[in-house]
Parts: C-alpha cells; sequence; structure tokens
C-alpha cells in the first residue's frame, strides 16, 4: 500500500508523506511479543549466558586462564543442570510459540518442555560434562587451543539442548546446524594432522550433503501441509491426497536424518572421522551428535508421521537390518579400537532404528526402549573411550594388540574395560542388556512379521558382535604385554572421575532396571496420532 501511495502521487507525495504514513500505521497490525516461559527456558538460556561468559574471561585473560577453561566449562555444564531439576520437580509441561484460533491459542506449541526433553536434556549436559573430563588432559598436554575447544563444545550442547524440545520442523533444522558445525570444526582441531584434516572435511562434507537432502524433505512436508509444526503435519497428512509427494518427502527426511545417526549406507564417513579426530571428541560424536540425531528422528516420526507408518516401517526396517548387519561385519575385522568402537556403534544404531520399523503397531515399547537404549549406550560408549584413552597414554598406539597384558600393569582400567565390552555385548548385569532387552520387547510386543524377522536378525547379529568385544577382553586378560612392557599407567584425575562414573552408572542401569520415565511424552504423542 506504501509503494502504491507513493507511485500514484509521484514527486507531490512529499507534502502528502505525513498522510500516506498515517494510512500505513492504521493498515499493518501491531507486533505482539509472544509470551515467554523463561523457566522453560532455563537451561538453555544458563549455558548460553555461561558460555558467553567464558568467552570473555578467554578474551581477557588469554594464555592466563587457560588452564581454568575445563573447569569453567564443566561448571557451565552442571549448573545448567539446575534447572532441568527445578522443571522435573515441577512436573508440568509447558508448550510455548503455539498457534492461534480465532485468537486464541490451539494448544500446539513449537517448542515442548516435558519429561522426554528433559530426560535427554540431562543426558546431553552431564555427556558435556563426562566429555570435558575426558578432554583436560588431553588438551592441556598436547598442542591445541584449549579455550575455543571447550567453546564450540558447550555450543553444539546448547544445539542438543534445543533439539531436546523442538517441535517445528524450522527448530529441528536450527537445532541440528547449530549442533553440527562447532562438530565440524572440533573434528578437524589436530591441524597439523593430515587424518585429523581428513576427518573434519569428511565430516563437513557429508553433513552439508545430508543437510540438503533433509531440508528438500522437510521443505516438502511444509509445502504440503502449510505447517511447520509437527502436531499439524500430522493433521494434514491424514486429509492429504498427495501420496506420492509425502512418501519422497518422508524418504529424503530420514535419510537426512540416517547421516546424523550413521546408519548404513550413510555411515561411511563415521570411521575415518572417529580416528581422525581427536580422542575425546571422538567420544562426543559417537555418543551426544548421535543421541542427538535420534532426538530428533523420533519427534519427526512419532509426532509428524504416524498416519505413513506405511512408508516409515519398512524403509526404517531396511536401514536397521542393514545397519546392525553392515556395521558388525565389518568391525569383526578392525584391528584398530577406535575404527572398531566406530563400527560397533554404527550397529548399535542399527538396534536403536529397531523399535521404528514397528512404532505404528507398538508406539510406547518403541518410544521408551529408544530412549532407554540412548541413555545406557551414552554411558557404556563414554566409559570405553575414556579407558582408551588412559590406555594410550602409555601405549601411544589405537592398535588392539597394544591392550595386551594390560591386566597385569593396570587391573582397574581392565575391569573397567571389561565392564563397557560385557555391556556393549548386552551381558548381564551389566547396563547393555537392558537396553537390549527394551528393544527385543518393542519388537516382539506387536506380534507382527516385521517384528519377529527384525528380532531374528537382531539376535543374530548380537552374537556376531559378542564376538569382537570379547576379543578385546581376551587380549587385556589373558595374553602377554607388548614387548613385555608392564609399566604401570598414570591416570589423571579428571580421567579417572569419567571412568569411575560410567562404570558405576553402567552396572547400577543393568542391576536396578533403570527405565527414563517419558510418560509425559507419550501421552502428548498419542494425542497427535490421528
Amino acid at each position: 500500500m506504501l509503494l502504491a501511495s507513493l507511485v500514484a502521487t509521484g514527486v507531490s507525495a512529499v507534502p502528502k508523506l505525513p498522510a500516506v504514513i498515517a494510512q500505513v500505521s492504521t493498515e499493518v497490525v501491531p507486533f505482539e511479543r509472544p509470551a515467554i516461559d523463561w523457566h522453560a527456558f532455563a537451561p538453555e538460556l544458563v549455558l548460553l549466558a555461561w558460555g558467553a561468559l567464558v568467552t570473555i574471561i578467554d578474551i581477557i585473560g588469554l594464555e592466563k586462564t587457560r588452564r581454568f577453561m575445563p573447569s569453567l566449562t564443566g561448571l557451565g555444564f552442571l549448573f545448567a543442570m539446575i534447572p532441568v531439576l527445578t522443571l522435573w520437580r515441577d512436573g508440568t509441561t509447558r508448550v510455548l510459540f503455539q498457534g492461534t484460533v480465532n485468537g486464541a491459542p490451539d494448544g500446539i506449541g513449537a517448542y515442548v518442555v516435558d519429561e522426554y526433553s528433559l530426560v535427554l536434556k540431562g543426558l546431553f549436559l552431564l555427556t558435556g560434562y563426562v566429555v570435558v573430563l575426558l578432554s583436560a588432559n588431553y588438551m592441556a598436554e598436547g598442542d591445541y587451543y584449549d579455550s575455543e575447544y571447550y567453546q564450540l563444545i558447550a555450543a553444539s550442547v546448547l544445539g542438543m539442548l534445543i533439539m531436546t524440545s523442538a517441535r517445528d520442523l524450522v527448530s529441528i533444522f536450527v537445532a541440528l546446524e547449530l549442533l553440527s558445525i562447532p562438530a565440524y570444526l572440533l573434528a578437524a582441531w589436530r591441524k597439523r594432522d593430515l587424518k585429523s584434516n581428513e576427518a573434519g572435511l569428511k565430516y563437513m562434507l557429508m553433513g552439508v550433503f545430508a543437510s540438503a537432502i533433509m531440508l528438500y524433505g522437510m521443505s516438502l512436508l511444509y509445502g504440503l501441509t502449510g505447517d511447520t509444526r509437527l502436531e499439524v503435519i500430522a493433521d494434514a497428512i491424514v486429509g492429504s491426497d498427495a501420496g506420492a509427494l509425502i512418501t519422497l518427502a518422508v524418504i529424503f527426511t530420514i535419510i537426512g536424518f540416517g547421516f546424523k545417526v550413521s546408519a548404513v549406507p550413510f555411515h561411511t564417513w563415521a570411521p575415518d572421522t572417529y580416528e581422525g579426530a581427536p580422542t575425546p571428541l571422538t567420544a562426543f560424536l559417537a555418543v551426544a551428535s548421535k543421541a542427538a540425531g535420534f532426538v530428533a528422528l523420533i519427534s519427526i516420526v512419532i509426532i509428524a508421521l504416524p498416519a505413513r507408518a506405511d512408508v516409515v516401517e519398512p524403509f526404517i526396517w531396511v536401514l536397521s537390518a542393514a545397519t546392525m548387519t553392515i556395521g558388525n561385519l565389518i568391525a569383526l575385522r578392525q584391528t584398530n579400537i577406535v575404527r572398531m568402537l566406530a563400527y560397533s556403534g554404527v550397529a548399535q544404531a542399527g538396534y536403536m532404528l529397531a523399535p521404528l520399523a514397528v512404532f505404528g503397531t507398538s508406539p510406547d515399547a518403541a518410544r521408551s526402549s529408544i530412549v532407554t537404549y540412548l541413555v545406557i549406550y551414552a554411558v557404556m560408549n563414554l566409559g570405553a573411550f575414556a579407558v582408551v584413552i588412559a590406555a594410550s597414554r602409555k601405549t601411544r598406539s589405537g592398535e588392539i594388540s597394544s591392550f595386551g597384558g594390560m591386566l597385569n600393569y593396570a587391573p582397574g582400567l581392565t575391569v573397567a574395560m571389561s565392564v563397557f565390552l560385557f555391556s556393549l555385548a548386552g551381558i548381564p548385569p551389566m547396563g547393555g542388556w537392558l537396553a537390549k532387552w527394551q528393544v527385543f520387547s518393542a519388537l516382539l510386543e506387536g506380534q507382527t512379521a516385521a517384528g519377529i524377522s527384525l528380532a531374528v536378525v537382531a539376535a543374530f547379529n548380537t552374537v556376531i558382535a559378542a564376538f569382537y568385544y570379547l576379543n578385546v577382553a581376551k587380549q587385556m586378560w589373558f595374553m602377554p604385554a607388548p614387548d613385555g612392557d608392564t609399566t604401570p599407567i598414570s591416570v589423571p584425575s579428571p580421567l579417572m572421575a569419567a571412568i569411575g562414573i560410567t562404570v558405576i552408572a553402567t552396572i547400577v542401569a543393568g542391576v536396578t532396571g533403570f527405565v527414563p520415565d517419558i510418560t509425559e511424552f507419550l501421552d502428548t504423542a498419542a494425542a497427535a496420532t490421528p
């Protein structure tokens, strides 16, 4: 209207400009700031503010404050846990940025804080804290830029916190990029190491490619449904007659997340990236980044796509079976412990994908089993990488044979690594058995052909995986030390604390049968299911 008025009045419009502005001001809808629940945003705001504080301290202190960066970053993660605990204690589901119908909120928000998101926020914050413990001496003893490293870790974790509550395609994508871009930089942190450069380059190029495919799928979903909120998309899909385009959108979106969770055939970046990146960062990528991808995948599949279970379930079935089988078969041939854990992580992603292959018939069991697996997988995998970092302080090697005879000179590390290996293999009473039990229960609950057949594939792969996990245990317990060197390993206190925390958590999870309570998320997702 303003442009049309100016064109119509020509040069003589100058004296009439106040009148034109007054006319426009009456036509423009006044901006109303949406109501913001600051308590709901508190974990993210605390971490953001603390990250800014650490950056300012680094700018002012430079080398003088370098040694304090791990402690400051770790404190930031712990302080951010305080509002998570207060929100959990409050027990209220908080729905933010709702749409409106006839001027009234419609109850469907783009950002939701509930028990499901709080469990995962706690997981990511504690994972970040343990990664800081793993990194403290590793970074200090190397020729690395300490301060920026920890700031990027915090930025990536901030993206993960946002991801847990995102119920909107735009916020999911923004969170995904916020957590991914720092990880691309961190993967190439050893800039004088060609393998690290290769790791960062491969990770970035594959990540950008996958993001483009996923964004194309999301844009199709938005174009076909007219909204970016997941619950609205679910309702719109039910009445849509654009079946072929919706199928294409679903497949493209899942492919994009397949890269983030390193599902076959989108896993090729993982082994080289894991081997080339700094080992603490490898643990971070293998646990936190993968878990964030699963969080987004769960939200989109469970909330937005229940009406297209006929497309999602067969596609996920193939991805799951291929991922666990190929990951395990390649892991069998690895001689490097980091590459073995990388392919093990690929196979573990296959187990975590499996419940989504039956989410249409067993939605509650599928959701609960994946979250349980994510929590336990994070603990046992972080612990395994912690022992690898500790052992490499002496061996300076990642070869599995370098673990020979560890029982003789590092009995504590040997026992700890055995706990993690048995847990990864699913051997009771370690936590891994509970994670796999939950997956098998979800697959068999509906007594469907797809669920039973995938359970058979998973059982077969569990046997394969036990071979290479127990092979590492055999090296530690029964094989001689290379060159007869039985010099004890000096383990720094932060690394020892990380190992202790993960050992206790792994055993407690298996013995007590801990399962995260995500009842409210299940109810919310069920309400969104047509």
